[in-house]
This record gives C-alpha cells, structure tokens and sequence, in this order.
C-alpha cells in the first residue's frame, strides 16, 4: 500500500522490542527483553504467540518537511496553506464553528483558519450532547458545506477516535480529505469517548493509539498526487494517567507521523510552557473552553507560551445558546421578535450568508432572475 514505505523497519538482533521515540540520545529506545524459558514445555501445551514484533521506525517524508512551506504565497489549496501556515511565524488561530452561519460569520470577522468541532457539530446537527452520538457521516457532511464556503480557507476537524479501527481511520481520512478538510485531528480515548473537557474519561493503550496515528498517516499517503493534508495526535490521557504519559504518547505519535501534537486539557501556563518544549520542534496545539481544563488564554498569551495552533472550540454554539436562548424568551414574552432582529432585515441576513455574490455570479452567467432582490 502506498505510504508504508515512508515507515523504515528496525530488526533488533536479540529478539527484543525496540520502541522508537523522540527521547534524547542518551535514551533513544525502550528495549524490553523477552523471558527465556527454563524447562521444556508439555507436548499438549500450546505455545504463546510472541509479543515482541519489530517496530517501525520514525517517519519521515521529505516532501513534508517544513521548510519546504517556508517560502512563496499562500496557495489556494486548503492543507498546503495550513502547512505554510504552520512553518512561518505566527499563532494559527481557528474559531469553532458549529453550522453554516457560524461559519459563515468567523469569515466575515475575518479569520484564515476554521475548526470544526466535534462537540459543536454534534450539537448542531444532532442536539445531543459530545458522548461519541455523531458519526463519520455527520462530520463528513458537515465538513462539506463548511469548506465549500471558501475552499482556500483551512478547515481543521474533529475525528474522533477515527470511528473504529485502522480500516476505520484510513477511511476517516480519505472522506475528511475529499471534503476539503485540511487537517484532522485522531485521540487516544475509547471508542465510548466523551467530550474532553469532562470528567471520567478513559484511554486506549499507546499502542492502540499509535495503530491509529499511523493508519491515518498511510491513508494521507495514498491519496493519489501526493497530499498535505495535516495529521494532528491528540492525547487525552493527561487527566487519567499524568502530564508524562501524555507527553510521551504524543512523542511517539510524532514518530509515528503526526505532523502536529495536541494535550487536551493543559491545566496551566508552565504545564503548556513544558510541553512544548518537549515535544519541539512539532508544532503544538491548545484548545481552550471557557470554563474548561485549560485557561482562558489569549490568542497572544498561547502564542508566547510557544503554542502553534489555538482552537476556541465552543466560542460559536455557546454564543448561540445565549443569543437563541435570549430571543426565544423575549419572544415568549413580548409577542414579538422586535427586540431581538436589532433591525436586521431579511436581505441583511442573507447578505451575511453570501447573497451578493450569488447574485453576481448569476448575473455573470447572463441569468436575471435575482435583478431586483
């Protein structure tokens, strides 16, 4: 399969598994030796399938190196610019959006990147709440209308735990990757995940997580033509098994080939500060949640602690529980929607949904069915 060939193989003389990490020289692989039998086995006994199998060695695939982003203009392709994005200087700031509108307003604020948030698409599209009720389908479907907005705006997206296995992950990327997503992001909790700012979560083994980051790497490089579509690694288990355990998932994940790192649920400046200093010179990325595991950071305040990426994945659908919540009550108390439309007119709405250029493109095309709107 194309992409397997950017994994080099170790074949240890001894027998022993050989770990590959990102640690420092002096400590570049865990080795765990095999136990030696010391009598014979019974005939009628069935012998143990070993559990030392060779590792893959660090990925590494020169056309994604960073600093072949460095230089040149943005390109109109969505990943390629994420990549440039991520090799100059500079915090990549992504807003959650949650449906059309909310997407829809992050550009006209302006923004170059958008989120697709897991907990924000679950709720939107399902009114459920993020306890792993969305499918792919749901995502996918998502990921289509809000890239078609402006497919040269990177669209980074919530995978999940990829929906299953490795065939799962493979598939997850490929469909992300024809909608026009530009990155994706895999975690390490259970299939039965929660949103990760919750309590009582749970995590897969390093090694089930790390089937899973390589399964999306392989899938990334067998798109046909060659993509830049950005693997993101992302670790939950900091809350359930320590900022340690967290840190080193995400070292092999980068070995692995994610080509970014995300610690969900960073508790404090100098934990963030720490991770990425150990995970450099992988780009690392913050989610912040108000009333989250993590800080409220600033934009710029991430940006000094060394974070690449800052994602607000709840910024849109909490803004749209306030404001709904508050239009529905005056509504039901008043009689009328006076109050809550601030004079906005329905032309004036669909304006902000892309009305203008929809009405040009007609009138280009030698239509005349919008002349007076």
């Amino acid at each position: 399969m194309p992409g397997l060939d950017l994994f080099g193989t170790s074949n240890p003389a001894n027998g022993a598994t050989v770990v590959e990490t990102s640690q420092p020289a002096a400590a570049t692989a865990v080795v765990v030796e095999e136990k030696q039998e010391s009598e014979p086995r019974p005939a009628n006994e069935v012998a143990p399938v070993p559990r030392s199998l060779p590792a893959p060695a660090a990925y590494y695939n020169p056309r994604l190196d960073p600093k072949n982003f460095l230089e040149g203009p943005l390109s109109w392709n969505p990943a390629t610019r994420l990549r440039q994005m991520l090799a100059r200087p500079g915090i990549v700031v992504a807003p959650g959006i949650c449906d059309g509108i909310s997407a829809r307003c992050a550009l006209e604020a302006g923004f170059d990147c958008l989120y697709q948030s897991g907990a924000a698409t679950t709720a939107s599209r399902l009114g459920q709440p993020d306890l792993a009720i969305a499918t792919l389908n749901d995502f996918v479907q998502s990921a289509q209308m809000v890239c078609s907005l402006d497919p040269t705006v990177p669209v980074i997206a919530d995978a999940d735990t990829g929906f299953g296995g490795p065939a799962m992950v493979a598939r997850t990327v490929t469909q992300y990757a024809r909608a026009g997503v530009a990155a994706l992001h895999i975690e390490d909790q259970v299939q039965t995940k929660r949103c990760g700012h919750l309590l009582g979560k749970q995590v897969v083994s390093r090694e089930e997580f790390l089937t899973r980051i390589r399964a999306a790497v392989i899938a990334r490089d067998s798109i046909p033509g060659g993509s830049d579509f950005v693997i993101i690694g992302r670790t939950d288990s900091a809350q359930v098994l320590g900022m340690e355990e967290a840190i080193t998932r995400l070292k092999l994940a980068a070995d692995a080939g994610a080509d970014v790192c995300f610690i969900e649920g960073v508790r404090s400046a100098e934990l963030l500060t720490s991770t990425v200093e150990a995970l450099a010179p992988k780009p690392v990325l913050v989610n912040v949640i108000s009333g989250g595991l993590t800080p409220s950071f600033t934009t710029k305040e991430a940006e000094a602690l060394g974070a690449k990426i800052i994602i607000f994945s709840l910024v849109s659908c909490v803004a749209a529980v306030h404001g709904i919540r508050a239009a529905m009550q005056s509504l039901k108390k008043t009689g009328t929607d006076f109050t809550s439309a601030r004079g906005m007119d329905p032309k004036a709405f669909f304006e902000v949904m892309g009305l203008s250029e929809i009405i040009k493109l007609d009138a280009q095309a030698g239509g005349k069915a919008f002349e007076v709107v």
